[in-house]
């Protein structure tokens, strides 16, 4: 019940409206509880009625059948009209605050957390599992109580007509409710098993659809099928099982309800035998008996219903709960002018607390303006260690340092505004070129995003493409060559102008034409910032003011090209190895 107290959080700022709702709903379902009562009187006291002409009864139906019309014509589609309008209108405000909170709690998430999960097992909690909470507000705060409504309006009604008879129709509710119960105390976990199989087949499926180039590549179109199949089989299993006791629970249920209302029959009957019933009272009270049935019915495909609804918001809230692993302090400060004195104070760092360490009491001072260089075997940590600057993750022993304070001392939004990133794999949406520069300054004026393109050298190819910088780019820039990409996330970098620049891989993976226009774009874009570039072309950062060679996690060497190279260690090793 947690999750259902805690989703009336988003509920409650909408109580007036569904009270609104509920209350026209009332008048809605009221309305055909006057049946069975009119046609009571049209058959005990038209009918047949002695002593009434013809032409009379043909009189008193006609004005019956002219309130009728007035009453169900005219007004009773704008009641309707407004309970579903209402209705779905909360539903959906309801989960765009959900949804809207998810998004912002999603980037909050740590990196860490994405490497554990699947993209579409994420999209999955967003999309359907919201979705499915809507029922909640649709059948649980609103259909309920207008069933329930209906059931004791009709009740009274019932009661008004024949105490014993009514006693004879509620026999069985006891045992429907023990039915309801029983059945229903599994089927929120079978929702639950069913929901986590869809979200794996859909996590498996967005992660397929992105690789779809590699499975061309190596043929795996078959291998693919089969691992497709195997998950789509367990979701198909979880699903049978949740049908296969969904239909246990209309089995049970609805034999009640099909055979209660012909022991009210058999009753009614005898009692008309015996002269302590009219027919038209029998009549109507039968047809009580449908109004009374209907809405269990109701009730108990809003119990399935709910009980989806309610695993549903379990998962939402579960997703909810995950844990930031970078947040700021209660005494954070905002970074507001740096000067990009860097400061590794005997760094150590892993991933996990049962893994090992990945940095190893790395010391290192980087002056403002500085041109660092970080080189190695793949694996070494050069790529972990740029991570901490914009604290991506943060340090597990020691301490970063940024103008002489802890980077954990500062607000983790207001550090990441003062650092620029370059990456071998940038990302880029699939909105128009223009749009993916102005990432680095949403409220750049057109002329901006275009001198920034010029500065990254990236307004010549910008202009030859189908509509200049209006060209959607693709999803992830798909349209786009390598180097075009390198210099699109350039671009937005110039346009974002930080203290701090860090280059992470990016020219290990272009020709020699797009390297030599991004790394003079690199070489512009570094004038007097501190800049940390991760290579493995040794020959593009020869020029840096400092190269460290990262091993195992450890610094093993640090100066100048021409000093590496005159100590012979494993700087020239990596040197010699790319140029022989």
């Amino acid at each position: 019940m947690g999750s259902i107290k805690r989703y009336m959080q988003f509920v409650r700022p909408y109580n007036k409206i569904i009270a609104v709702t509920v209350t026209i709903g009332i008048f809605k379902f009221g309305l055909p509880l006057l049946t069975p009562l009119i046609l009571a009187y049209i058959i005990d006291h038209v009918l047949l009625a002695d002593g009434m002409a013809t032409a009379e009864k043909a009189r008193v139906l006609a004005w019956l059948a002219g309130g009728a019309v007035v009453l169900f014509i005219i007004v009773r589609p704008p009641i309707e009209y407004y309970r579903q309008y209402f209705a779905q209108w909360t539903g959906n405000k309801i989960l765009y605050d959900i949804r809207d909170q998810l998004f912002s709690h999603i980037q909050k998430l740590s990196l860490r957390f994405y490497s554990n999960r699947k993209a579409g097992e994420i999209i999955s909690r967003v999309i359907n599992d919201v979705e499915l909470t809507k029922d909640f507000v649709i059948t649980g705060l609103m259909n309920i109580w207008l069933d329930l409504a209906t059931i004791i309006i009709a009740l009274i009604i019932m009661f008004t007509m024949d105490v014993e008879l009514t006693l004879v129709a509620m026999l069985f509710l006891p045992i429907y409710a023990f039915f309801i119960k029983y059945f229903y105390s599994r089927l929120r976990d079978l929702t639950k098993a069913r929901s986590q199989a869809l979200a794996n087949v859909q996590g498996h499926l967005h992660e397929r659809v992105q690789g779809m180039s590699v499975i061309r590549s190596f043929a795996l179109e078959n291998h693919e099928q089969g691992q497709f199949d195997t998950r789509n089989k367990q979701f198909l299993d979880r699903a049978v099982d949740h049908t296969r006791w969904n239909a246990k629970t209309f089995a049970a249920v609805n034999t009640v309800t099909d055979v209660a209302p012909l022991v009210v029959i058999l009753a009614a009957g005898m009692a008309v035998l015996y002269g302590n019933l009219s027919v038209g009272e029998m009549v109507a009270f039968t047809s009580y008996m449908e109004r009374l049935y209907s809405p269990l019915r109701r009730l108990v495909n809003s119990s399935t219903t709910l009980v989806q609804s309610i695993a549903s918001m379990d998962r939402v809230f579960e997703f909810i709960d995950e844990k930031y692993d970078i947040t700021d302090k209660e005494t954070a400060v905002p970074v507001k002018h740096v000067k990009g004195d860097i400061r590794f104070d005997h760094v150590w760092f892993k991933y996990e607390e049962d893994t090992n360490d990945v940095l190893k009491d790395v010391d290192m001072h980087v002056r403002p303006g500085e041109t660092i260089a970080l080189v190695g075997m793949s694996g070494g940590g050069k790529s972990t260690i740029v991570s901490l600057l914009p604290r991506f993750y943060d340090v597990t022993g020691g301490a970063l340092l940024l103008d002489g304070k802890d980077v954990r001392d500062y607000e983790v939004r207001t550090l990441r505004d003062h650092i620029g990133m370059v990456l071998q794999d940038n990302i880029l949406f699939s909105e128009s070129v223009k749009e993916n520069i102005r990432m680095g300054k949403p409220d750049a004026t057109d002329e901006e995003v275009i001198q920034a393109a010029r500065m990254a050298n990236a307004e010549v190819f910008i202009n030859e493409l189908p509509l200049g910088y209006d060209t959607p780019v693709g999803e992830r820039g798909v349209k786009l060559s390598g180097g075009q990409k390198q210099r699109i996330a350039i671009a937005r970098v110039f346009l974002k102008n930080p203290s701090i620049l860090v280059f992470d891989e990016a020219t290990s993976a272009l020709d020699l034409e797009s390297e030599h226009y991004i790394q003079e774009a690199m070489e512009r874009l570094a004038q007097d910032r501190t800049t940390f570039i991760v290579a493995h072309r040794l020959s593009t950062i020869t020029h840096a003011d400092r190269i460290v060679v990262i091993e195992d996690g450890r610094v093993v060497e640090s100066g100048s090209h021409e000093q590496l190279m005159m100590a012979e260690g494993s700087y020239q090793r990596l040197f010699d190895v790319q140029h022989v």
